[in-house]
């Protein structure tokens, strides 16, 4: 079992490789300060399946030029949705979804994304993963967003012992001082894209290297 002291020194370190890594980034606006509506977060996390996050930004942030809310998503004309979305991989079923979610907030939820779990995942299409997103990054909820870094990572370094993102989410929620839930996603999803890759991960130039366990890595820079 980790320590709660080896957790909090290990956050630590990475909460200052994100600030590095940020101000070395010129001319670039990180993902979590766009200003966007609860409903904007949940559309562009629906576009993000199967693709990267550098497309889904792009893609979201045209789409938002032309509509930001379900009653003018609706207004778009179906075949002229799925050109705008196209290059996100998956346009048809993609299109579909962000569809019906916009026709269920407008019919079940007078417009207004819901600000609970229970809620956004009584609507087709939104799972735990979406929810937990909008949940934290909307609505400042105390909840852990799992995403394929946030589950590949804590299991690489041997936090956890996990599966599935929602055995995940329930490892790491239990383990991880309450403090730094906000902050989780965001460390992990940028340290997975920038040394903690899923394949041949820079450990000779991690910052946590002495606190991990290597679990599952095979060749390594």
């Amino acid at each position: 079992m980790i320590s709660t002291n080896e957790i909090k020194k290990v956050l630590e370190i990475l909460k200052d490789y994100q600030t590095g890594v940020r101000k070395t980034t010129l001319n670039r606006e990180s993902k979590d300060s766009k200003r966007y509506s609860p409903y904007q977060t949940l559309i562009s996390c629906l576009l993000s399946l199967r693709a990267k996050d550098e497309v889904t930004e792009i893609i979201s942030e045209n789409l938002f030029k032309i509509a930001k809310t379900p009653q003018e998503i609706l207004k778009i004309p179906e075949k002229k949705l799925k050109e705008v979305i196209f290059k996100s991989g998956h346009y048809n079923r993609k299109a579909e979804a962000i569809r019906s979610v916009s026709r269920e907030i407008i019919e079940k939820f007078n417009s207004q994304v819901p600000d609970t779990r229970e809620e956004l995942e009584s609507i087709k299409y939104i799972g735990p993963k979406t929810a937990n997103i909008v949940l934290a990054f909307s609505f400042n909820k105390p909840v852990i967003p799992v995403d394929t870094h946030v589950n590949r990572i804590p299991n690489r370094i041997g936090w956890i012992k996990t599966k599935t993102p929602e055995q995940s989410e329930i490892a790491l929620m239990e383990s991880i001082p309450r403090e730094y839930w906000a902050d989780f996603n965001g460390m992990f999803v940028l340290f997975g894209k920038t040394i903690c890759l899923p394949v041949s991960p820079l450990c000779s130039q991690c910052p946590i290297k002495d606190y991990c366990k290597r679990i599952g890595v095979g060749n390594s820079r």
